[in-house]
């Protein structure tokens, strides 16, 4: 057994892969595009239960069907080699938490993860996983604890800083995400994550210019970026411009930097969906935009990885005239409330998906009757609090409309 950089144990007699793992991390941790280099990289140790979950763990962040069929394989390896007795039990609960979230269940996932934490804190891609899961869970107090923890352990790593500012600005404490943010790119200016929760902060406090500075200096290293990271960090900064009156800059940055560069993507899908929104909702005429994005979000609408997917889905072909795709759509979430016990799909997730489709129709008062009870309850679906922006604006208008009662 090997250790790495951080002092964690690794169950293989490889250094090169132990170096393989440490740069899947890092390129995790990063937002990076090379993270795809550890399926090569496992063959030298094919029985390393830890590099085959990092192989698993590259297809399950596609949020995709698809994604978890490609991950099995390797999740299967994963869990052969976990139960060889010379493996830690840090990879044990590692491979464990993975497999929990190939099959559907994010919550037992976290749980998991959870555990890595408490015994092992220097585990950076462990707490990186932990914050993705309690993004999509809606679990933001859980998310403040555990970053605090995080960082108790790991105050030199920008990443560790980045989580914590992140999850801060979640719960609204916007002076203390500011400074674990800047703190953290002063550390490392490469860390998209930290510059991203400084966006948020300024987002919160409505300042724009402030906002627009702070990512335009930064731009320059996005460029390393997976495309979710890039097109979120563009998609922030486009709404920076709309918020500042400047419609048309923000609808430039949708065409050239938010849509195009990775549209088989769901998290480029939905950066697409909710910008294309909220311009229209700021009366901005978006044209046939719509169709192309429709195009590629059809593919996904058997998919059922999350509610917070399958409403931005939903929008974009309400808002695109495909009926027939919204049928389907709205059908496999009844079949998901009807089989499984999932009460955040029948309490919030059908009602909100059902509001936003009438909104997309422009059926003001059959949104407000579907949204209007939702106002607290819309963050279970998970997304970022600037995410969950677009839902209050979306209620709030329909709620408007259908008093002032426009027609259109």
């Amino acid at each position: 057994m090997l250790h790495d950089r951080r002092g964690l144990p690794v169950s293989t007699g490889s250094a090169e892969l132990v170096d393989a793992i440490e740069r899947f991390t890092l390129e995790v941790l990063s937002h990076g595009k090379g993270a795809a280099a550890i399926l090569d990289a496992v063959a030298l140790d094919p029985g390393c239960a830890l590099a085959n979950a990092c192989c698993a763990a590259l297809y399950l962040f596609l949020q995709t069907a698809e994604g978890r069929t490609r991950a099995a394989p390797w999740l299967a390896r994963a869990q052969r080699a976990a139960a060889q007795p010379h493996v830690g039990e840090r990879e044990r609960l590692f491979v464990a938490a993975l497999d929990a979230w190939a099959h559907g269940a994010p919550d037992a996932a976290l749980a998991l993860h959870r555990q890595i934490a408490q015994r092992w804190p220097r585990d950076l891609l462990n707490a990186k996983l932990a914050q993705v899961h309690q993004l999509n869970l809606g679990d933001r107090a859980g998310m403040h604890a555990l970053a605090h923890a995080v960082l108790a352990h790991n105050r030199d790593a920008s990443y560790a800083w980045g989580l914590l500012a992140f999850a801060l600005e979640q719960v609204g404490e916007l002076d203390a995400a500011l400074d674990a943010g800047e703190h953290a790119v002063a550390l490392n200016r490469d860390d998209p994550w930290a510059q991203h929760a400084v966006a948020h902060v300024h987002e919160a406090r409505g300042a724009v210019a402030a906002g627009i500075v702070w990512l335009e200096d930064l731009a320059d290293s996005w460029e390393r970026c997976s495309s979710f990271m890039l097109t979120h960090q563009w998609w922030h900064l486009a709404l920076f411009h709309l918020r500042a009156g400047e419609a048309g800059s923000a609808l430039a940055l949708y065409d050239r930097r938010v849509w195009g560069v990775r549209k088989t993507y769901v998290q480029d899908q939905v950066n697409a969906v909710s910008l294309l929104a909220r311009l229209e909702l700021a009366g901005i005429d978006v044209g046939s935009r719509w169709a192309d994005v429709a195009l590629h979000v059809r593919e996904r609408i058997f998919d059922r990885q999350n509610a917070f997917l399958d409403l931005h889905f939903a929008y974009a072909l309400a808002r695109a005239g495909d009926e027939v795709a919204v049928a389907k759509l709205l059908g496999g979430i009844a079949r998901v409330v009807r089989d499984a016990a999932a009460p955040v799909w029948r309490e919030v997730a059908l009602p909100a998906i059902r509001g936003a489709v009438a909104f997309a129709r422009r059926q003001w008062s059959d949104a407000a009757e579907r949204l209007a009870p939702l106002g607290g309850r819309m963050h279970r679906l998970g997304g970022s609090t600037a995410q969950q922006g677009w839902f209050a604006q979306m209620r709030a208008q329909a709620l408007g409309r259908s008093t002032a009662g426009i027609a259109a």
